[in-house]
């Protein structure tokens, strides 16, 4: 993992933009860089992403929020599946071997991909 501490930035930069651009998160591109280039431990990386994806979150969603474009009730409810989901998620991610996260993050991207292309 980088010591440095630009890029370091310029990584969380990187996802920010994808997160504000994409709406997919930065957790995704963070999550591939993290494992992949700086070889961090799989579970660190998923614990990691998502504490960063809270304040980018919020920003983002202030920004579109400002234009109009955010609909609190759907987000509300969307977040209470989510918040049971990320816990029962989290709660299996932890009994579970790097390897095999690392097999399932890889598939997921590349269904979410295949699926965005396609629809």
């Amino acid at each position: 993992m980088p010591k440095n501490v630009v890029t370091i930035l310029a990584i969380g930069f990187v996802g920010g933009m994808w997160s504000g651009f994409l709406g997919l998160g930065g957790g995704v591109v963070l999550l591939a860089i993290l494992v992949t280039c700086w070889k961090v431990e799989q579970h660190v990386a998923n614990a990691t992403s998502l504490a960063v994806i809270f304040p980018t979150a919020i920003v983002g969603s202030l920004l579109y929020q400002h234009q109009g474009f955010l609909d609190m009730m759907l987000a509300a409810k969307i977040a209470v599946g989510c918040i049971v989901g990320a816990y029962l998620g989290s709660t299996l991610a932890c009994r579970l071997p790097a390897a095999t996260l690392k097999k399932y993050l890889s598939g997921a991207l590349i269904i979410v991909g295949i699926w965005m292309v396609i629809g």
